[in-house]
């Protein structure tokens, strides 16, 4: 019977948990979206409140939650993130009839939001992306909606902030468990849930459901006193406001408290107090569940012809039966209804009715297994190649590398040689250059050293032949003068005076002129008082009567002299 009631209820779980929550006070949030819609607000605030009125309604009143949801679709312009919402609602729409439209919604909303860098999206995209698992749960277990919930809807929430929606999203992987039987790491998750909810949002409607869910995981685990702990809690939070549809989860959630506890007399009334509110906001699957859990108190209470009634009406009405599983086991308790009450004959058709959907079941199940492996099967091979793939890929570029790593270091290698080669080629040239100028300042010198040997050599032989003319035919020819003076004086006569004067005026211009060349093949006065001196003497010597020279010695330092040389 456990086993029985977790299926049914978390199939209302679901039908709660996959759409946002509202507000308590119901009124108060719907004519403020109401008057949003109506108001001159700017179209992104009326398609968002046009969006949440039609996932209100969408349960209620499938043609109105279509009109506000068309409705809210005309005031996008160009707008991605109001165009992923739009798919967002479009998918909740779609979720209780047509799960393929639903799960591409969702779809379409993830990869519009998951472009936008924002919080809002991260929000939304949190969102779809549970719309997406919970379309994908027959197809592929709850494992793959809680790895959905783990890795992609709690890590976007987290991002986008905000702490309420955090805890309830703990509350939701808590459902999830729970069906799993999993009761303790439920409790662990509904925990987190409360002490983030109770410390920053004390009054949410949030809180008010996972207060129940918290008590429905007791109630499975036959831990009443503990459930009705929250329970009691979560009556605290909707006791003011009567009117709200969230009081048929509070008594579901109190009707299977008092089953938990075996009073299934004071439970009937708390049942038809749900069915009033789920018949007043036209809360179908809701009413089902409570008509099953009737059927199970009457059954136990031996009213087997009332438990029939409520059994087959739950099989008319559609709601709960359209799961297979759940008219699979409706089949099966009215099987053992009626052998209880002697109906035989029907017994037996009900029984074959189950085996018969049972065998599909099972050969469906088959099926879906053998896909499962098949498809795990593609997966490891497709894995096994692309493993195989990324080794020869990662052989390929660890040989690449290396050869890059040889090349890098071959050209370092050479760049080094090459510098090293350069360096020794300047240095030559240098040292080449400095060998060459050696040997030119060698050459230099010597030619210098003999240029002034030969200097030397030939002021040597101008000093001597100036000496020898200005001493030895210099003293010559004044001894000859004097000589002819002295013969004059004594043999010629007066009448030949002018002759022997011009012959004797040639001689001593021959002496001067001797002494003249003496005097520039060594100038005494330069030898012996300098530049200066000697200048101002060559000035001196060629003044005439016709010609006047004025000497004046600038920076010429006089004891300057300077080697001579014509």
């Amino acid at each position: 019977m456990k086993r029985l009631l977790i299926l049914l209820s978390i199939l209302l779980s679901f039908a709660l948990q996959s759409q946002q929550v509202f507000s308590l006070n119901e009124k108060l949030y719907l004519d403020s979206l109401q008057n949003v819609t109506k108001s001159t607000a700017a179209h992104a605030s009326k398609a968002t409140a046009s969006f949440l009125l039609s996932n209100y309604y969408r349960n209620s009143d499938s043609l109105l939650s279509k009109k506000y949801l068309e409705h809210g679709k005309t005031f996008i312009t160009h707008d991605a993130f109001l165009t992923g919402k739009y798919d967002y609602y479009e998918g909740q729409y779609h979720l209780d009839r047509n799960k393929e439209k639903a799960a591409h919604a969702y779809q379409q909303a993830i990869k519009v939001l998951s472009k936008l860098k924002t919080r809002e999206s991260d929000f939304y995209q949190s969102l779809a992306w549970y719309g997406y698992g919970v379309t994908q749960k027959d197809k592929e277990g709850y494992p793959f909606l809680v790895k959905t919930v783990v890795e992609k809807c709690i890590p976007l929430i987290k991002k986008y902030g905000n702490s309420k929606n955090l805890g309830f999203a703990y509350t939701q992987l808590a459902i999830i468990l729970t069906y799993n039987a999993q009761f303790e790491k439920a409790g662990n998750y509904n925990k987190q849930a409360i002490k983030i909810l109770e410390k920053d949002y004390p009054d949410s409607a949030e809180l008010f459901y996972t207060y129940l869910n918290s008590a429905s995981n007791f109630c499975y685990q036959a831990k009443g006193n503990e459930a009705k702990k929250f329970l009691d809690k979560a009556e605290k939070l909707i006791i003011p406001y009567p009117e709200s549809s969230a009081n048929s989860f509070f008594y579901y959630g109190k009707t299977l408290y008092l089953i938990t506890k075996q009073q299934n007399s004071e439970a009937l009334p708390i049942i038809e107090k749900g069915l009033y509110y789920t018949k007043k906001f036209n809360q179908n699957l809701q009413a089902q569940m409570f008509y099953f859990n009737k059927y199970d108190i009457l059954k136990k209470l031996k009213r087997y012809s009332e438990a029939k009634n409520v059994l087959e009406n739950i099989l008319a009405e559609k709601s709960l039966a359209i799961d297979l599983n759940n008219r699979k086991t409706i089949y099966k308790q009215l099987s053992a209804l009626n052998e209880e009450m002697g109906n035989v004959r029907e017994a037996l058709v009900w029984e074959q009715k189950y085996s018969k959907l049972n065998d599909s079941l099972s050969s469906a199940n088959v099926r879906l297994e053998i896909n499962k492996i098949e498809a795990k099967f593609n997966a490891a091979e497709k894995e096994k190649k692309i493993a195989i793939l990324d080794a020869e890929r990662n052989q390929k570029n660890l040989e690449v590398n290396k050869k890059n790593s040889y090349l890098w270091g071959l050209s370092l290698i050479l760049l080094l040689v090459l510098s090293l080669l350069i360096f020794l080629f300047i240095l030559f040239r240098k040292n080449k250059k400095i060998s060459e100028q050696r040997i030119n300042d060698i050459k230099q010198k010597e030619e210098l050293s003999l240029t002034r040997a030969i200097l030397d050599g030939e002021e040597r032989e101008r000093e001597r032949i100036a000496r020898d003319l200005h001493d030895g035919l210099g003293g010559m020819l004044a001894g000859v003068k004097i000589n002819f003076s002295t013969w004059y004086s004594h043999h010629l006569p007066a009448e030949k005076d002018k002759e022997f004067y011009k012959i004797l005026g040639q001689l001593d211009h021959s002496v001067s002129e001797l002494r003249h060349i003496a005097r520039n093949l060594m100038p005494e006065s330069l030898l012996n008082f300098g530049l200066e001196t000697a200048l101002y003497d060559l000035c001196e010597f060629y003044v005439r009567k016709d010609l006047d020279i004025d000497f004046q010695a600038i920076d010429i330092e006089k004891k300057n002299t300077f080697t001579y040389s014509a």
